[in-house]
Parts: structure tokens; sequence; C-alpha cells
């Protein structure tokens, strides 16, 4: 049995100071069943090429969106890749049905530590309250959200913490998808879009 192709969408904004999105790109790049693709290298002018990016995400097992946390959400560039790739009538809505199947993974890092996201904390909520819009994002075209990788505080974290969390993800890609909580996960909810909701031809 072949290896399951996984695709890595890291979107950093400014790469060269980014101390674990770098490593974490780095440390899969050379596995052999891995593309990683690095937007705002590829597109300083975001002028994303649609058909390249949908064919590549269509070959895919393992679709996985790599960023720190832009106020409480994805870079814009990421969000530009949702916007033109995941397209309707491709990816969901009536015969859009290239992704379903698939699995998406969150990689995240935030500027906080884990405290400041809690009714406590600055962030005033827990760090899984700023998720529903990602995983509904996924169901929406059927794909199965698995449990998000955070690291919180990263431009703070230990090296001992650093170097672990890099590790995790690696042999998390490499062992993809023999993960121990994979069997408790549910499948993705089948969300169709009514045509009148989404109409193909506008209004």
């Amino acid at each position: 049995m072949s290896a399951p192709s996984i695709l890595v969408l890291a979107a950093h904004p400014d790469l060269r100071h980014s101390r674990v999105n770098r490593a974490l790109m780095q440390s899969v790049a050379a596995l052999a069943n891995v593309t990683v693709r690095d937007l705002y290298a590829l597109y300083p002018d975001h002028m994303i090429d649609v058909p390249a990016e949908q064919a590549l995400a269509a070959q895919a097992d393992l679709i996985v969106w790599l960023h720190p946390i832009h106020w409480y959400s994805m870079p814009p560039l990421m969000k530009l890749w949702l916007d033109e790739v995941l397209t309707l009538g491709w990816a969901y809505g009536q015969g859009g049905s290239a992704l379903r199947g698939k699995d998406l993974w969150l990689v995240a890092t935030t500027g906080g530590t884990q405290e400041t996201y809690s009714p406590e904390g600055y962030n005033r909520y827990f760090f899984d309250a700023f998720l529903p819009p990602y995983e509904q994002t996924a169901t929406l075209c059927g794909l199965r959200f698995l449990p998000p990788l955070v690291l919180h505080g990263a431009h703070a974290v230990s090296r001992q913490a650093f170097e672990a969390h890099v590790e995790v993800y690696r042999d998390r890609l490499s062992t993809y998808p023999d993960w121990p909580e994979m069997a408790d996960l549910e499948a993705c909810p089948l969300c169709e879009v009514p045509v009148r909701d989404r109409p193909t031809e506008d209004a």
C-alpha cells in the first residue's frame, strides 16, 4: 500500500522572523509523501493559481493548515486561499464533492500563553471557542476535522518544549493515519447546501 498523500499549506506573513512555523515546515520537507506549500512565498502578489491548488488538494488524503493565529483566526493569505480555492460546485454545494472523505488538520501557534486563553486571561475565552469557523468550513466541504495541534506562547517557549513540539508534528505526519485517536473520531457530518441558498447563477 502506498503512503498517504499529505498537503501542508503554510501561511506565515513573515517567515524570516518565525521560530516555530519555519521549523515545522522544514521538519517535514524531506518526507516523500508530503508536499509543503509556502503560500506567502508562492503568492507574494496574492494572485492564487486556483487550478493548481485545487489539483493538489484533490490528490491529498490529509490537508494541513499550518499558520500562526492572527486576530483569533488565520492570516489573510490563508483566508484568501479558502475564498478562492474552496469554490461552490467544487468543494461544497451541488456537485461540490472534490474534498469529501479527506482529513483536515489545523496546526497553529499563538503569541499568548495557554493561560491567556481562559475566562481569567486577556483573551477571555478558551482557545476552543475560536475553532467553530474552522470546523464548520471543514464540515461543509466534507472534510473530517482532526484534533488541532496548538503551541501557545510560541515566542517565549523553552527550547525543550519547542523541540518536543516539532518532533510531535513530524511524527504525526510520518505515521498518518495511524494515530491512536482515529478510531474514536466520528465521521464528518453531511452538510447539504440547498440550491435555493447558493444558486449557481446570479439572482
